[in-house]
C-alpha cells in the first residue's frame, strides 16, 4: 500500500469574505511528483502556504506523515523543503553562503549539506561569485538549493519556472527529474506551464475557483488523450445513445463541457457523419483531434464553470 506522506482534509479558507480555499482535500504519495494547475486566483499559492504553516486555515486538517497535532506538525515541517513565489536570495552572498544561512537558521549542524544541495542543482563549483551576477535560471536553482539543504522528504515549488528561458526550463527539468529518481523526493510544483508540467510530473492536481475539481495520473492523462474523434451536438445524450446502438462502440466519453471525443472510427469519419445524420442528430462540429494537458485543463474547468 502507497505511503501518504502529505494529506489535507476539507481545508477552508477566506480573505475579506471572499473564500479562497473551499474543502480542499488531497493526498500525496511518497516519491511521486504532483503538478498542482489552475488558473490565476484559484487557490494555489493559499493552499501551499498553508501546507507550510505560513497562514493559518479557517477549517479543516492538514496531515503530514500521518500526524496531525499542532506540534508534531511544525516537527514535520522541518522535513519540508519549499520555495514559495521568488526565492529569497542575498544578493551579496554567493551560492555557498546563501545555502549556509539557511543551514545555520535550521540549527542543522552538518556543513557537507550545504556542498550536497549546490551539488543537486549544478552550482557546487560558483566559487565566490555573487548571487546577483547569477541569470535567473541560476537564482532558481540557489533557491531550489536552499529548499534542499535540509535533505527534505517532501519538496514545494510555486511556479519555479517563472522568467527562465528554454534551456534554464530544461535544466531545472533535469535536475527535479534527477533529485526526484535519486533522493527520493515527493514533490507538489505549481506551474502555469502545462507542457511543461508534462514532462516532469506523475500525478496532476487540478483547482478551480478553490475547489479541487480533478486528480488526474500521467496516464490516466495519456489514455484520455489519446487519437480520437471529437464531436459538438445539441443534444450529447441522443448523440451517446446512438453511437452505443448503431455504431456498436461504448469506447467513448462524454467530456465536462459537454463535447463527445470517440476513440473508435477514427479513420472512417465518413461513416459516423453518416450515421449521425440518418439520426437527425444535430451536429455543430466534427474533428480528428489529439489533446495534450493544456487542452485537457481548459475543458475540465470550462466544464466546471459550467
Amino acid at each position: 500500500m502507497a505511503e501518504i506522506v502529505l494529506k489535507t482534509t476539507r481545508i477552508n479558507k477566506s480573505f475579506g469574505g471572499v473564500k479562497v480555499l473551499k474543502d480542499v482535500s488531497i493526498a500525496l504519495e511518497a516519491g511521486k511528483i504532483y503538478g498542482f494547475i489552475g488558473l490565476n486566483g484559484a487557490g494555489k499559492t493559499t493552499l501551499l502556504n498553508i501546507l507550510m504553516g505560513l497562514i493559518k486555515s479557517d477549517s479543516g486538517e492538514v496531515l503530514l506523515f500521518n500526524q496531525s497535532d499542532k506540534k508534531e506538525l511544525s516537527e514535520n515541517r522541518k522535513r519540508i523543503g519549499s520555495m514559495i513565489e521568488s526565492p529569497a536570495i542575498y544578493p551579496d552572498m554567493s551560492a555557498y553562503e546563501n545555502v549556509n544561512m539557511v543551514r545555520i537558521s535550521r540549527g542543522l549542524p552538518n556543513k557537507e549539506l550545504v556542498h550536497r544541495a549546490l551539488e543537486a542543482v549544478g552550482l557546487a563549483d560558483m566559487g565566490k561569485k555573487k548571487a546577483k551576477n547569477f541569470s535567473l535560471g541560476m537564482r532558481q536553482r540557489l533557491g531550489i538549493a536552499k529548499a534542499l539543504v535540509s535533505e527534505p522528504d517532501i519538496l514545494i515549488l510555486d511556479e519555479p519556472n517563472n522568467g527562465l528561458d528554454p534551456m534554464s526550463i530544461v535544466e531545472l527539468r533535469e535536475t527535479l527529474l534527477r533529485i526526484n529518481r535519486e533522493k527520493k523526493v515527493t514533490m507538489l510544483i505549481s506551474s502555469h506551464l502545462l507542457d511543461e508540467l508534462h514532462q516532469l510530473v506523475t500525478e496532476y492536481i487540478i483547482i478551480n475557483e478553490g475547489k479541487i475539481i480533478e486528480t488526474i495520473s500521467q496516464a490516466e492523462l495519456q489514455e484520455r488523450s489519446q487519437r480520437h474523434i471529437a464531436l459538438k451536438v445539441k443534444e450529447p445524450s441522443l448523440a451517446a445513445a446512438m453511437i452505443e446502438q448503431h455504431l456498436k462502440t461504448t469506447n467513448y466519453q462524454v467530456m465536462p463541457d459537454h463535447s463527445i471525443k470517440l476513440f473508435d472510427y477514427v479513420d472512417d469519419l465518413n461513416r459516423v457523419l453518416t450515421c449521425l445524420v440518418d439520426h437527425n442528430i444535430e451536429l455543430r462540429s466534427l474533428t480528428i483531434a489529439e489533446d495534450n494537458l493544456t487542452d485537457y485543463f481548459v475543458q475540465t474547468v470550462r466544464g466546471d464553470l459550467q
